[in-house]
C-alpha cells in the first residue's frame, strides 16, 4: 500500500506543478493574483461539492466543523494569500524556497502531535529537499536586490500554511472523506479572499485557465494527495511532494520557454534523491538469535 501512496502523492505534485504556467496565462491578462486564488477556490469547491453530495458524504460532527473552518482560513485563504504578498515583496524565487520550508513544519509537528519518530534518513531526505528547493528557485536570481522583512515573514507563513495540510488531513481522514472536508473548509478560503475579486470581463482563456486549476491543480490533486496521505507518514509525504517546482520548471520550459540555470539542475537531483531517500521502507531490526 505505501507505494500505492507514493504514486499518488507524486500525481498530486505533478497537477500541483500546473499551477504556476497555467496561472501565468490568467496573470498575464491582467488577473490579480488574489483573485486567481478566489476562482481556483470557488471553481475547486464546485468540483467537491458535486462530488460531496452525489456521494452522500456531506456529514461533519458539530464538535469537528469548527476546526475544518478554520482550516478554511488557515489552509487555503492562508496559504494563498501569504505566498502571493511573499512573491510581491521578495519574488517567485524565494517566495519557493520559503513556502517548501513545509517540510521541517511538518517534521516539527509531526513530532510534537503524532509522535512520528524523527530518522536519520528523514533527517537527511529533509536537508537535501531544502538545500534542492533553494537551488531550483534561487539559481537564476543569486544576483538580485536585498531581501526585506516581510518577504520572510510571509514566506515562512505560507510555509507553515501549507504544512497544515499534511497535519489536517492526517489527523480528519480517519473519519471523513475528502469530499466533506473540502466541501467546508474552501467556501470559508474563497470567502477571505473575496474582497479581492474585481468581476472583470474576463477573456475566455483566463476562465478556461481558473478552471484547469480549479478541476486538476485543487480537486484532482487533493483528492489524489490525501488518498495517499492515508498510507504515508506526514514526514515523507511532505518531502515526496517537493517535486512540485521541479514539475513546474519543466512545464515553464516546455510552455514558455523559461530555462534552468546549471544551479538549479544541481537542486532538481537533490530534490530527486530526497525523494528516493523518503521514499525507501524503513530498515527492520535484526533478528535476534535464541
Amino acid at each position: 500500500m505505501a507505494l500505492s501512496g507514493y504514486l499518488r502523492i507524486l500525481a498530486a505534485a505533478s497537477l500541483w506543478g500546473l499551477i504556476g504556467p497555467v496561472a501565468r496565462i490568467a496573470l498575464a491578462e491582467g488577473m490579480p493574483p488574489l483573485e486567481v486564488a478566489f476562482w481556483r477556490t470557488a471553481s475547486g469547491w464546485l468540483f467537491f461539492a458535486i462530488q460531496a453530495v452525489l456521494a452522500g458524504q456531506t456529514r461533519i460532527a458539530g464538535c469537528d466543523l469548527p476546526f475544518v473552518l478554520a482550516f478554511g482560513v488557515m489552509g487555503i485563504a492562508g496559504l494563498f494569500g501569504t505566498y502571493a504578498v511573499a512573491v510581491n515583496e521578495g519574488g517567485a524565487a524565494l517566495a519557493s524556497v520559503l513556502l517548501y520550508t513545509a517540510p521541517a513544519w511538518v517534521a516539527l509537528m509531526s513530532r510534537m502531535i503524532f509522535g512520528e519518530i524523527m530518522t536519520t534518513a528523514k533527517l537527511a531526505a529533509l536537508f537535501m529537499t531544502m538545500a534542492g528547493v533553494s537551488a531550483v528557485c534561487l539559481g537564476p536570481s543569486m544576483d538580485q536586490a536585498a531581501i526585506g522583512p516581510l518577504a520572510v515573514v510571509f514566506g515562512l507563513a505560507s510555509g507553515f500554511c501549507y504544512a497544515l495540510y499534511y497535519i489536517f488531513g492526517k489527523h480528519f481522514l480517519g473519519r471523513y472523506t475528502t469530499p466533506a472536508l473540502f466541501l467546508y473548509a474552501m467556501p470559508v478560503g474563497a470567502l477571505v479572499l473575496l474582497p479581492a475579486v474585481t468581476f472583470t470581463a474576463w477573456p475566455l482563456t483566463v476562465w478556461l485557465a481558473v478552471l484547469t486549476l480549479g478541476l486538476c491543480s485543487t480537486w484532482l490533486a487533493y483528492s489524489v494527495y490525501y488518498s495517499g496521505l492515508r498510507h504515508l507518514e506526514p514526514t515523507r509525504a511532505a518531502v515526496v511532494a517537493t517535486l512540485e517546482p521541479v514539475i513546474a520548471a519543466l512545464l515553464a520550459w516546455l510552455m514558455w520557454d523559461e530555462r534552468f540555470s546549471l544551479l538549479g539542475y544541481v537542486g532538481s537531483g537533490l530534490i530527486l534523491a530526497a525523494v528516493l531517500v523518503a521514499m525507501r521502507p524503513p530498515r527492520k531490526p535484526p533478528l535476534s538469535r535464541s
